[in-house]
């Protein structure tokens, strides 16, 4: 198998919990190729949106919420909300930096994990479910039936999550040794432009500049947990990336409300540009 053909396999594998395996040497082709999480994210959030088409065709509104977000822990697993809950314990920690980062690589789970993991979980059915209301609103948006901008939505986040990913890998500095180091160590900005580009553009061509903004408002979050990173820690690992895929995939869903209520509410020019 050729390297890129087993960075993609193993893509899938470190990713979500499609059952393709994981090797040592697939990992290293991966993180050579981490511009490939961004194509991850972009067949996950397919799969996520054909869920969400089924079941928002079957269910109540708030019942295809809720059945949204178990498909997209069943999909991606729940190593990146583990992320979100080490990082919760971290922040939360009083003391000295090493306090800190000693919370942060804890394997028990605190108060402060708790706290975040439900917080954001929370957050997440609140804007699906917010989401699907604008949607209902709204109607149409640049000719595209209303019952497919909800799944474009969830597209658009997830690829988002992992350009969150690549994010915090290309700008972060490592903190100590580990699987996210590897990431971080190999991420350039090279490997950053080019994900960039690819989320990008399937972005704007599931969703125009709603899908633009839902993308930049993702990347967006992902700088706010480097940055908080860095005051609690100083440097990133990979519970931080972890999280940034969470939070990304949140501030991308909010994004795209916002935008519609904007669009809903007549807000002059933008509305016009947005539609």
């Amino acid at each position: 198998m050729s390297g890129l053909l087993l960075a993609v396999r193993t893509g899938f594998g470190f990713l979500s919990t499609i059952p393709v395996g994981i090797t040592m040497e697939g990992l290293d082709e991966l993180v050579k190729r981490s511009y490939l999480f961004v194509f991850t994210g972009i067949v996950l959030g397919l799969l996520i949106g054909m869920f969400t088409g089924i079941v928002e065709y079957v269910f109540p509104a708030n019942i295809s919420a809720a059945l949204v977000i178990v498909f997209i822990y069943y999909l991606t697993g729940l190593n990146h909300l583990d992320g979100l809950a080490d990082f919760g314990d971290g922040c939360t920690a009083h003391g000295s930096l090493e306090k800190k980062i000693k919370a942060l690589k804890d394997m028990s789970l605190g108060i402060g994990g708790v706290a975040y993991c439900v917080i954001g979980l929370i957050l997440l059915y609140a804007s699906i479910s917010s989401l699907q209301q604008q949607i209902y609103i709204t109607g149409t948006i640049s000719s595209l039936p209303q019952w497919t901008l909800l799944p474009l939505s969830l597209l658009v986040a997830e690829i988002g999550a992992k350009q969150g990913m690549l994010t915090i890998a290309a700008f972060g500095k490592s903190i100590h040794e580990g699987l996210g180091s590897m990431v971080i160590d190999k991420t350039d900005v090279g490997k950053y432009l080019a994900g960039l580009a690819m989320g990008g553009v399937v972005s704007v061509l599931s969703l125009g500049l709603i899908g633009l903004i839902g993308f930049v408002a993702a990347i967006l979050g992902a700088f706010g947990v480097l940055n908080v990173s860095n005051r609690h820690f100083g440097g990133v690992n990979g519970d931080c990336i972890g999280t940034a895929n969470e939070i990304a995939r949140l501030t991308s869903l909010i994004a795209i409300t916002l935008a519609l209520i904007a669009i809903n509410a007549g807000y002059g020019g933008l509305s016009w540009m947005l539609l």
